[in-house]
């Protein structure tokens, strides 16, 4: 049985291993479902949804019938003694007879039924439960919101280093092939030393900022993993590029697109801060209102000086009681009134804080489209950059080996090339990650 279990608990290690191994093939729209899902931010902000639902039958619950149940057995180690006068026994008068009122043991069983009938405090609760059930679900919604954009910025990020390592391997290819003909060239004295000691510098450049991309692009796919959800060092394979990824982004209607504030998820939080604060106003005034309180409660009581309570002869006695509690605050040192004001301080600070927040989301909201629409001019501006450095690189490289050009000249144009491409590849970035900004702040998610 010991070698089964052994093999058993391979064979799962085995097969967790190499689901572990699987390649996660996912474009951004799956990647973005699956974060949600996935994400631990986003599965806790769900269980955050699921406290508040038990939270909100919690505070129901107290005002609903409350039974308890009690069981107590007493034995008096040695019982008290109480003094008598004699001569209610016919003594002598002036002397007192020693008596023990009682047996020495008892069991008592009671079951009590409490019920609120008024509480002021308890209404404000059942509402409060709701609006706090309201602000846990705004969170979700908030944390979705990020968690989208965050998958958004991880995967783009992770584009951008795949199509960097890319250029740089190609940049790399063609400078090693010039740099071979060019020595070539020098070693047969047609061309000088300095042209290709430029050349060198140029590679070793392009070299160095192709190892360190390629670390870099190590860290974006980690970090694409943990956004996600999966273990850091997950095989992630993105089905997106980043080109045609920033033309599905290129939306100008977004631009046109007007803010509604009650889609606004940062104007819903302050809104719903405001409900909790003008409650916790409620809640102060409610105590100063009086508190009814009804209950009922029955059991039974046996006795004896031996432990026999199990015994079919033993008699037990019973009892009920019912009554009413009427508490009715009258003074309590200005104490109450202090924290009444305080609840209303709060409660106007809640409302200057949802005036700034309709402000600060209608300028951020002006703000991202602002953002937006440079990054569309900047993509289709630095498209047209890179093509003339192509050309410009090209028209130089060809003059540079017909000897009509220098090699300060090419290196400049390859310099120029270079650059053109990393802000292409950027402003590519920059168009996906404003509209992710700009979709966040209106609510607007496809």
């Amino acid at each position: 049985m010991k070698h089964v279990l052994i093999l058993v608990f391979s064979l799962l290690l085995t097969i967790k291993g190499f689901s572990q191994e699987n390649p996660q093939s996912l474009s951004l729209e799956q990647a973005i479902d699956f974060a949600l899902q996935n994400n631990r931010t986003a599965k806790n902000a769900t269980r955050d949804i699921e406290a508040a639902r038990q939270q909100k039958w919690e505070t129901t619950a107290t005002g609903l019938p409350q039974i308890s149940a009690e069981i107590g057995y007493q034995n008096f180690l040695k019982q008290q003694v109480s003094l008598i006068p004699a001569e209610f026994f016919g003594g002598n008068p002036g002397e007192f007879e020693e008596v023990t009122f009682g047996t020495k043991q008892s069991v008592n069983a009671m079951a009590t039924l409490n019920q609120k009938i008024f509480d002021g405090s308890y209404l404000v609760g059942l509402q409060s439960a709701k609006v706090f059930l309201e602000i846990s679900k705004n969170a979700k919604t908030k944390t979705d919101l990020e968690v989208r954009k965050a998958v958004i910025n991880a995967y783009g990020n992770v584009l951008l280093a795949e199509e960097s390592v890319a250029i740089l391997e190609k940049n790399k290819a063609i400078l090693e092939k010039n740099l071979y003909d060019l020595s070539k060239m020098f070693e047969n004295g047609l061309e000088e030393e300095e042209s290709v000691e430029q050349l060198q510098i140029t590679l070793s450049g392009v070299n160095s900022s192709l190892k360190n991309t390629v670390r870099l692009k190590t860290l974006a796919y980690q970090m694409l993993n943990i956004t996600l959800g999966l273990d850091v060092y997950n095989p992630t394979v993105l089905t997106d590029n980043l080109e045609s990824l920033t033309v599905q982004n290129i939306s100008l209607e977004l631009v046109d697109a007007d803010l509604n504030l009650e889609e606004a998820i940062d104007y819903q939080i302050a809104e719903n801060d405001k409900k909790a604060k003008a409650l916790l106003l409620k809640l102060e005034k409610s105590k100063a209102l009086p508190t009814l309180n009804a209950f009922i409660n029955g059991g039974y009581s046996a006795f004896s000086d031996e432990f026999n309570f199990t015994s079919k002869d033993q008699k037990w006695f019973g009892s009920s009681l019912f009554g009413v509690n009427l508490n009715i605050p009258i003074f309590s040192s200005l104490g109450r009134s202090a924290a009444t004001q305080r609840a209303k301080i709060n409660l106007e600070k809640a409302k200057d804080d949802l005036i700034e927040t309709e402000q600060k989301l209608q300028l951020q909201t002006a703000a991202a489209k602002s953002d937006y629409q440079f990054a569309i001019e900047d993509y289709d501006n630095k498209k047209l950059n890179l093509n003339l450095a192509e050309r410009i690189e090209q028209k130089n490289q060809t003059k540079f080996f017909e000897g009509i050009a220098s090699s300060f000249d090419l290196r400049q144009a390859q310099t120029q090339l270079y650059t053109a491409q990393q802000e292409f590849l950027q402003a590519m970035l920059d168009v996906i990650n404003k509209k992710a900004e700009l979709e966040t702040i209106l609510n607007k998610v496809d």
